[in-house]
């Protein structure tokens, strides 16, 4: 008996996640508990030595001493603070009188709205909930199906988990060891083919069902020749300036992505101020949202390097990777079971605690195989941004069910979100049939000149201990200290006794 615990000890710690995970315990401390119960298994066991616990100390350093991590706080606070600005409400005034003379010309709108916020926000919340509140009421109010209105308006809130500067990318990127900016250079194709998706699937409702999206009605459009083209204008300008501080720094090698949220931040108050919105108390409530999403993410980051520490100690990386590798197929298989996988967990996990603790065991299987990681982490973040449209548990859905007016039904924001759900699929497959619509953007050269390799010589913390620093060039010219944050330390399971 035990002999069998021994070799199947493993298996049995991932069975234990998946069933904390679903039993509704707060993530952090539910993988974190399951950690170190196994530990104590472990021990007992003979797997792993006791001293072996003491690589935690070092594990939880590298996440309270990684740079990279603070443009979590930093996106957070900028999408809170925009949400109250006014931007959405002028961009979808502008663009749902451009559009308005179309059948789903609304929709349009939301879907082009959707996607600008994305890339000057980063967060889910921000454009949901500014979008749900200005277009809702109007979308209905012009005979737009429910079913379609709460979709879309959902859907277009979730571009915001792939278009740059997203903070799923920055946490893929983080668990992946690879490089933020070339994540959101991956991530631009995707981007653009996921917004023509849904671009089409409002075409091809305005042929099949046309009463469902109708175009205004010609009292409503208000705007025409040069005050529609004001309007516009007067909307765009200070998106495309928060787009080229947020992600033109970026690609341009002239900050980093924490020093890029943070002159965003420093935008978005000055655009709340223009506008007329600023005031301390926004300011304290975005902080204070910022505050409860950066404590989550901190807590189920260090639950989960524990649970990864253990799982590693007792032989589960080698019983992950052999499982993977072996599955028929080859790459194509594992992509299949791989993106199967996170879309059945993201209807009961969201995606901080998908990338925080499913990630790093898919990662080292994914490199084995050939698979380029900045490809893998794109596909993984197109994947989970289902987890926000997932009926009944999609934050998305939440989100919008809160704001929404009570004679829309919760059944009607479930049954709309369905197809949209279904292009999300589409691209996954596109993106595994086709890698280049990933890779293109990486393949060209980037500024600041010839990549150089520079070796840093890691500092050390005693004898055996694992070290802290990175290696390798950047390719964008930042100063490797800084960019791109270093992978989590290395932790080799001691000799098994």
């Amino acid at each position: 008996m035990t002999d069998l615990l021994k070799h199947n000890l493993a298996p049995l710690m991932f069975v234990g996640l998946i069933v904390g995970m679903g039993i509704g315990y707060p993530a952090a401390f539910s993988i974190a508990a399951i950690g170190l119960g196994f530990s104590v298994i472990g021990i007992e066991l003979g797997l792993i030595r006791p001293d072996f616990m003491g690589n935690l100390t070092y594990q939880l350093y590298s996440v309270v001493s990684n740079d990279l991590l603070l443009a979590i706080p930093f996106f957070t606070l900028m999408g809170a603070i925009l949400e109250r600005s006014g931007l959405a409400e002028d961009l979808l005034e502008g663009f749902g009188q451009l559009f308005g003379s179309l059948r789903g010309g609304l929709s349009y709108a939301v879907i082009v709205v959707g996607a600008i916020l994305g890339a000057i926000t980063g967060t889910v919340a921000a454009s949901v909930i500014a979008m749900g509140m200005i277009a809702l009421p109007v979308m209905m109010k012009y005979g737009y199906s429910i079913r379609h209105a709460t979709g879309v308006i959902a859907a277009a809130g979730t571009v915001t988990q792939l278009v740059p500067p997203s903070l799923v990318l920055v946490v893929l990127a983080d668990q992946l060891g690879k490089s933020v900016g070339d994540m959101y250079l991956g991530a631009i194709g995707p981007s653009l083919i996921q917004i023509a998706l849904f671009c089409v699937w409002v075409w091809i409702v305005s042929m099949i069902w046309p009463d469902a999206v109708p175009a205004l009605p010609p009292e409503a459009r208000t705007l025409r020749g040069w005050p529609l083209i004001w309007k516009c204008t007067k909307a765009m300008v200070p998106s495309l300036v928060l787009i080229f501080l947020v992600l033109g720094t970026i690609f341009m090698g002239l900050a980093t992505p924490t020093e890029a949220g943070a002159m965003g931040v420093v935008g978005a108050i000055a655009l709340a101020w223009m506008n007329g919105r600023f005031s301390w108390a926004l300011l304290i409530q975005g902080m204070e949202t910022t505050m409860r999403i950066t404590s989550m993410v901190v807590f189920i980051l260090i639950g989960s390097r524990i649970f990864s520490l253990v799982f590693q100690g007792i032989g589960g990386k080698e019983w992950i990777e052999g499982m993977l590798t072996s599955l028929p197929g080859g790459q194509v298989g594992f992509l299949i079971f791989v993106n199967l996988f996170v879309f059945v967990l993201a209807f009961f996990l969201d995606f901080f605690e998908i990338a925080f603790i499913i990630v790093p065991l898919l990662a080292p299987a994914a490199e084995k195989l050939g698979i380029d990681l900045i490809w893998f982490g794109v596909l993984l973040g197109a994947n989970m941004q289902t987890s926000f449209m997932h009926p009944p548990f999609g934050f998305a859905l939440f989100y919008l069910r809160g704001i929404a007016p009570k004679e829309v039904k919760s059944s009607d924001i479930y049954w709309g979100a369905i197809p949209w759900v279904g292009l999300q699929l589409v691209l996954c497959a596109i993106l595994i049939l086709w890698p280049r619509s990933v890779t293109y953007f990486l393949d060209k050269p980037k500024p600041g000149g010839e990549k150089i390799e520079i070796q840093v010589t890691p500092p050390s913390f005693g004898s055996g201990a694992p070290s802290f620093g990175t290696s390798g060039g950047n390719p964008f010219g930042a100063p490797p200290s800084s960019f791109p944050a270093p992978p989590p330390p290395p932790v080799l399971p001691p000799p098994k006794q």
